[in-house]
């Protein structure tokens, strides 16, 4: 079989893939409810229980208070169908358009956007910049 057919078949073929699930609707991103997010951090980091849980209004991403107040704040957020979940050491907090941009230590994720109406992206940035919260602007368990 010439090269050029083997390359387009392969490309055709992925493409196809590529959209067949696009249009199944199984390239949207998770959305969380806390047993979710708690599950999705304990499947990480088993031995690091949640004392508290701040979960996005839109579900999309969590920070977690762990039991041991000397670890950092953790974060678990959606990416495609699953969620990912870190530590949060080292981060340096940006504000975005949309809600604030962390900037990890982690090469592994680098960067995470995370998508906040404008009074959850302050409570959070207050919460990882280690200052108290003034008002609940997510729902916490």
């Amino acid at each position: 079989m010439p090269l050029e057919l083997l390359l387009i078949l392969v490309v055709g073929g992925i493409s196809a893939i590529a959209l067949l699930l696009h249009l199944t609707g199984r390239s949207r991103s998770s959305v969380m409810t806390d047993t979710q997010a708690r599950q999705a951090w304990l499947r990480q980091f088993p031995e690091s229980p949640i004392a508290k849980l701040t979960l996005a209004e839109d579900g999309q991403a969590a920070l977690i208070q762990p039991e041991d107040g000397r670890a950092p704040l953790g974060l678990v957020w959606s990416f495609g169908a699953d969620t990912v979940a870190r530590f949060l050491e080292h981060v340096e907090v940006d504000k975005a358009k949309q809600g604030l941009r962390l900037n990890l230590a982690d090469f592994s994720a680098p960067g995470v956007q995370l998508h906040l109406n404008d009074s959850e992206a302050e409570q959070w940035q207050r919460l990882i910049e280690g200052q108290p919260a003034t008002a609940p602007a997510a729902k916490e368990v």
